[in-house]
């Protein structure tokens, strides 16, 4: 029954709005009369929302999100105990997001768990240690230099590693691997290690080149993750961590691929593609002014959300993203740098057709503003009757 009155509204209602429908008269066991009664409401409250042909929608989402943003505040949030873990809101974060900055102020990742670990407390911290990035000088307690015997020795301090379930083997071995120049190995007892210069001559210089070099020696976890935060969140653990390395996170073991996210838009168009991207934009916007206490129309955002990656990369609403890549001469010379703009498209010959708001606005014309009006051609069949004025000019050729 639902599904047969669903049917008839397919192709005027968006698929979504026909499925969430259906599930209210489902679950509230509705009789046909009363279905039809719903579909029509939806229906009619659908054809409201509508935008009329003609309508000015980039004036008005710039007015619409404008004028609010004039009331927004300054903010930074920070994480209660750890001062490092912050998250930049407000208007800062709104004008990253519009400009497309290649990299946040403060990058941040949400690692959701998968189920059979997101609510055990210590497979939670595993999972923590395994993602924060480790470097020799957070395991070691101390850097000798043995100038007799052209070596450094390094004390390691045992309990971090047992902790961090780092092995003596599987440190040589890393540590051989990523250190160029060097050979490492362990002591006798054991609990040092002895890093020693490739070269059988060199400067004493190099000598403690070598050891600054040594202790930024990354042993584990994912590169540019520098804090860890495991939070709980509606019954579950999510970590939260500092930097934007999404693509090396999602392949470390029990992370969710399907929910964990960065609000670094570049990493997330590289890793999951320019959808994903448009995603992050409206979302983090859209949570931005509603924590000012702001309404702005989602449509407002979401439209946009798609002017910044219709062509399938991201670009920012600045002078070097989409204002700098207007047809119009006298547009982009509205916005920054003039005299640059009137210079260049004199050198290269540049035409305005005068076919967008501004460039009219400026030379005093009628606006050519509205979305959605078609341009009509007209194809006149048969024989056109020259006027005579076009008779006489062909006759003085």
């Amino acid at each position: 029954m639902v599904k047969d009155i669903s049917e008839q509204y397919s192709g005027i209602l968006p698929e979504k709005l026909i499925d969430e429908a259906k599930e209210l008269c489902i679950n509230q066991k509705l009789n046909s009369k009363e279905t039809e009664k719903v579909f029509e409401r939806v229906k009619k409250e659908y054809e409201s929302a509508l935008i009329d042909p003609g309508e000015a929608i980039g004036i008005i989402t710039a007015e619409s999100i404008g004028e609010p943003g004039t009331q927004m505040t300054l903010n930074v949030f920070h994480f209660a105990g750890v001062a490092e873990v912050s998250v930049t809101l407000g208007l800062p974060r709104l004008i990253e997001l519009f400009d497309a900055r290649k990299t946040p102020s403060t990058p941040i990742l949400d690692v959701y768990l998968e189920k059979q670990c997101f609510k055990d407390e210590k497979r939670v911290k595993e999972v923590a240690a395994r993602i924060k990035e480790t470097r020799l000088k957070d395991i070691a307690e101390s850097f000798a230099l043995n100038i007799t015997k052209s070596r450094i020795d390094v004390d390691l301090d045992q309990k971090k590693m047992k902790d961090l379930n780092i092995t003596n083997k599987y440190l040589v071995r890393i540590l051989n691997k990523r250190l160029k120049g060097a050979v490492i190995k362990l002591s006798k007892n054991r609990k040092f290690l002895i890093i020693r210069n490739k070269k059988k001559e060199f400067e004493i210089k190099e000598f403690y080149q070598l050891k600054e070099k040594a202790k930024d020696v990354r042993v584990k976890g994912v590169k540019g993750i520098q804090q860890v935060l495991p939070v709980k969140r509606d019954n579950e653990f999510v970590i939260l961590c500092t930097g934007s390395n999404l693509k090396s996170i999602l392949k470390i073991e029990g992370v969710d691929a399907t929910k964990s996210k960065t609000n670094d838009i570049f990493v997330i168009a590289d890793t999951l593609g320019i959808e994903a991207a448009r995603n992050v934009i409206i979302n983090e916007a859209s949570e931005i002014i509603k924590e000012q206490g702001l309404d702005i129309d989602k449509r407002h955002i979401m439209f946009l959300a798609d002017v910044m990656t219709n062509t399938g990369t991201i670009k920012g609403i600045t002078r070097g993203g989409i204002t700098g890549e207007k047809e119009s001469v006298l547009a982009r010379a509205s916005f920054e740098t003039p005299i640059v703009h009137i210079v260049k498209a004199s050198l290269k010959g540049e035409e305005d057709n005068l076919n967008s708001v501004v460039e009219n606005v400026m030379v005093n014309q009628p606006v050519p503003v509205g979305t959605g009006l078609p341009g009509l051609t007209v194809r006149i069949d048969g024989s056109i009757k020259e006027d005579k004025e076009s008779k006489e000019k062909k006759e003085k050729k």
